[in-house]
């Protein structure tokens, strides 16, 4: 580790030298402006801000990869916060990889083909991270997972295999809104100009905003297993009566509560509300197991069909609370009535 010794240059300025090497690197001169990153634990960390003036660009090559392997090197690109991305080939382009970029372009949102030779096809994205909060695009995730799992239990209730096709629908929207939550939380980490730009401080909450992010994206998962389970079953319905459909419904409204409340907590920074989260999850117990205890006599294809639904649903209530002790840390990092940091 090297050391640097603070001058003093007035009655309240205190100065240091940045290292030689450092700023040759990064061409920083005299007169330019760096960023400074100050963080809870008394940690300053100092960004060169030339090095966000230009565009960030990456060059994906072809020839070692099949067409999957392109599609998540864009998708990875995009996520890093590259604002042009190059495939190329040293011969042309195989269509297969002709065709991974456009899947990308459909998956990512802001990304389009600006130029386009047999050898090579250029995408920008277009997205500029002050047209986005951090914590809206959370509050979207979980409202669309949301949306997702009732649309799902409802369509199981009713044997609506549309409904449940709608709510499969919703899974491109609910995957482009977690890959740009990515995207944002790579380019503030690299700039706290970004950061602050998409509602954040400090990027103290970036880690936790990232798990937050993932466990959301997984209670999407969870409502497309519910919804395909409608498609795929005689009837699209479960073979159960009438009692314990409602039962399963208020499952959902009881999952449906401690999601979008962890994520509040998240956002406000609340730790009472994590605890209300904590109490609820309690409250509900294996709510899996007593409905499946209470089953009368079925076939096994039956009874798994029941188990698959229930499970999704426990999963998605543990992702919850998952998402509220990540709440709590980001709350207990902040001064409140519980709380006093010195």
């Amino acid at each position: 580790m090297e050391t640097r010794k603070v001058q003093r240059l007035g009655p309240s300025t205190l100065a240091m030298t940045l290292p030689a090497e450092w700023a040759q690197q990064h061409g920083v001169e005299k007169g330019d402006e760096v960023s400074l990153r100050i963080s809870g634990k008394g940690t300053l960390t100092v960004l060169p801000e030339s090095a966000h003036d230009e565009e960030s660009e990456a060059t994906i090559h072809t020839e070692q990869l099949d067409a999957d392997a392109v599609e998540r090197a864009i998708v990875a690109q995009y996520v890093l916060g590259r604002r042009v991305i190059h495939v190329v080939s040293e011969d042309t382009l195989e269509s297969s990889h002709i065709n991974a970029v456009y899947n990308a372009e459909t998956q990512l949102m802001g990304l389009g083909v600006i130029e386009e030779t047999p050898e090579s096809i250029a995408i920008r994205c277009s997205v500029d991270p002050e047209d986005f909060d951090l914590d809206n695009l959370l509050e979207r995730l979980e409202n669309t997972g949301s949306t997702m799992r009732g649309e799902a239990v409802k369509a199981l209730a009713h044997g609506n295999p549309d409904l449940a096709q709608r709510a499969l629908n919703r899974e491109r929207q609910a995957n482009k809104i977690f890959v740009l939550l990515l995207r944002l939380i790579f380019t503030a980490h690299e700039n706290p100009s970004i950061a602050r730009a998409i509602g954040l401080d400090s990027g103290f909450p970036l880690i936790g905003y990232r798990s937050i992010a993932k466990n959301l994206e997984l209670t999407a998962d969870n409502a497309e297993d519910i919804a395909d389970i409608v498609l795929e079953s005689e009837g699209h319905t479960l073979e159960v009566d009438s009692s314990t459909m409602r039962r399963i419904r208020e499952f959902t409204d009881q999952v449906d509560e401690m999601t979008a409340l962890a994520v509040k907590a998240s956002v406000e920074r609340d730790y009472d509300m994590t605890l209300e989260v904590r109490h609820k999850f309690h409250e509900l117990g294996d709510r899996e197991s007593d409905i499946l205890s209470d089953l009368p006599e079925m076939s096994n294809d039956d009874l798994l069909e029941v188990r698959d639904v229930l499970v999704s649903l426990q999963h998605t209530a543990q992702y919850a609370m998952r998402n509220a002790e990540i709440a709590a840390n980001l709350a207990l990092n902040e001064e409140s009535e519980h709380t006093t940091i010195n």
